[in-house]
């Protein structure tokens, strides 16, 4: 068994390969199979066929839906009026959607699609109509999804396509008192 100190100094010596040591992995891999197997994912060959060392990397962890609170004197304000009548009040950050918000916060929003304009979910309907009007047209996806949608209104929109700007802010949204999630499930056989 390796102890960790043994381990430490491997990975250095993989850290800092001088030419000797890939000319001695190269080497050692030719001389059997099982070498060629463990060894060949750290070798590959230049135009020259100098052999050069793969250097691993890894991507920054993305975090879907994240939001961050928005940064002083940055706030824009959205309320939500969930199925109760009850108004919660809420500074967002300029680029937010309102699914990512509601969900942040706790409000019973489900988006079933994870916010790729799948379902009607996340359907809102915007209060008033001044700021409906502010919006960008709904694209023909989610009025596809709009049509299924429960207690559809002029006003009606997907939250994860209302994507908060400075034209938004004050905006208030009401979550209709029930939502559509149809399944694949709802159309099986009975028997």
């Amino acid at each position: 068994m390796a102890t960790p100190r043994s381990l430490v100094r491997s990975l250095q010596s993989l850290r800092t390969p001088s030419y000797q040591s890939i000319t001695h992995i190269r080497q050692s891999a030719f001389s059997s199979r099982s070498k060629i197997r463990s060894n060949s994912s750290l070798l590959c060959r230049s135009r020259a066929g100098v052999p050069l060392l793969r250097p691993f990397s890894t991507s920054p962890r993305c975090q879907h839906g994240h939001i961050h609170p928005p940064k002083p004197g940055e706030e824009l304000y959205v309320t939500f009026i969930d199925k109760e009548g009850k108004e919660h009040k809420i500074a967002v950050s300029k680029g937010d959607n309102l699914l990512d918000i509601a969900q942040a916060h706790d409000l019973e929003m489900e988006g079933a699609c994870g916010g790729s304009c799948a379902c009607s979910t996340c359907h809102v309907i915007v209060t008033e109509e001044d700021y409906y009007e502010k919006m960008p047209e709904p694209e023909d996806d989610e009025n596809d999804m709009l049509d299924l949608a429960f207690g559809l209104t002029e006003t009606s929109r997907l939250g994860c396509q209302v994507v908060m700007t400075k034209e938004l802010d004050g905006m208030k949204v009401k979550l209709p008192s029930m939502t559509r999630n149809l399944q694949a499930s709802d159309f099986g056989s009975k028997s």
